[in-house]
């Protein structure tokens, strides 16, 4: 009877020393999930560079949209369009309606249309700047950003869309209103601006977004 005794303590005992083995080797197999997940989620922040390039726009005609789109698409970076507080009509864009919204504006040194949304500049340090060219100038909405944010220090890139006017008054206004900003040459585009003129006025600026 000892001797039985003792052979089923034994077999108990083998029996225990398996049974936690096995539950050692579960929470070890368990553990490695963990570790990959967490090995994942390193990778993942490392691969989420914030851009330090943003395009910020204003367009009510949609064509400096379009140029807009095609620059934030070429250097896969955030895009912002300044939205105007009180939306423009046809009639506030009447050139030939001396008292038009946009007539008035220009014409007045003060005005500043409010804008409706908060540009948010975190993390960026490069800004593609587009307008239309109203009467050879900037609309007075882009004064608005320009007087709102403190761009010291940063590079701005401007680029317009218009029918003729060129960029080099609104490009004197700019650095006017940002003396402590750098200000590129910029480019002026037309409405149908192509993929291929846009790639070659980035190109020529050596920049990329991180």
């Amino acid at each position: 009877m000892k001797k039985i005794f003792f052979v089923l303590i034994f077999i108990l005992l083998l029996c225990g020393c398996a049974v936690n083995n096995d539950n050692s080797g579960n929470e070890h197999n368990g553990s490695l999930p963990n570790e990959k997940d967490e090995e994942n989620i390193n990778d993942e922040e490392n691969n989420k560079t914030e851009s330090n390039i943003k395009v910020i726009y204003f367009s009510c005609t949609n064509n400096t949209e379009k140029v807009a789109n095609k620059i934030a698409n070429y250097l896969n970076c955030p895009i912002i369009e300044i939205i105007p507080l009180v939306p423009y009509t046809d009639d506030d864009l009447n050139y030939n309606n001396n008292s038009s919204r946009a007539n008035q504006e220009q014409n007045d040194a003060n005005a500043r249309p409010e804008i409706e949304n908060v540009i948010d500049l975190d993390d960026t340090n490069i800004i593609f700047l587009g307008y239309p060219i109203w009467w050879g100038k900037l609309p007075k909405i882009i004064y608005t950003f320009l007087e709102t944010y403190n761009l010291d220090n940063y590079t701005i890139i401007p680029f317009c869309t218009s029918g003729s006017s060129g960029i080099s008054t609104s490009l004197s206004e700019i650095r006017q209103l940002e003396p402590n900003a750098n200000v590129l040459e910029g480019k002026r585009f037309s409405a149908n601006a192509s993929d291929n003129d846009i790639k070659s006025f980035i190109d020529s600026l050596n920049i990329k977004g991180e």
